[in-house]
């Protein structure tokens, strides 16, 4: 683990540009999604930043009304940097922030590192025939193509 490492819950050092064409380009639940609406999804939640050398390598962003619910959403660490613990750390300092202290229900989707949440207390829906979702997989192109 590397311990130069950064963590932190300031916005203002976002480098909302590289977290655009992560979230744009390579991860597949956000491909296309415009700059606007990352921008956006930040605005309205609580993102943690990891930086090395004053230069982001990782992120995650949590949706939450602090107090009863909280939805972990678009975590990633560069290729680069991933197998140095960059996740884990990222992962830790959402877990121990105090606006996601006491939760009812703490929820994520993942495809990718189910074994890394696990750590961290999270399981498959005990009752998944109670969740119900939404989803739009071509929200992205429709939003790009009506610019």
């Amino acid at each position: 683990m590397n311990t130069a490492l950064l963590i932190s819950a300031d916005k203002a050092l976002l480098d909302l540009d590289l977290i655009h064409r992560f979230l744009s380009e390579e991860a597949p639940w956000s491909r296309g999604i415009p700059l606007e609406l990352v921008a956006r999804a930040i605005a309205g939640s609580l993102c943690f930043g990891a930086y090395l050398a004053g230069r982001q390598v990782g992120f995650a962003r949590v949706i939450s009304d602090a107090a009863t619910f909280a939805y972990l959403a678009d975590v990633f660490v560069l290729p680069a940097q991933r197998g140095q613990g960059i996740a884990k750390r990222l992962m830790e300092a959402v877990m121990a922030h105090p606006e996601l202290q006491g939760l009812r229900r703490f929820m994520l989707a993942t495809s990718t590192a189910p074994q890394l949440y696990a750590q961290y207390g999270f399981r498959p829906c005990a009752r998944p025939e109670i969740l119900m979702e939404k989803v739009d997989a071509e929200v992205y192109q429709r939003v790009s193509a009506s610019r």
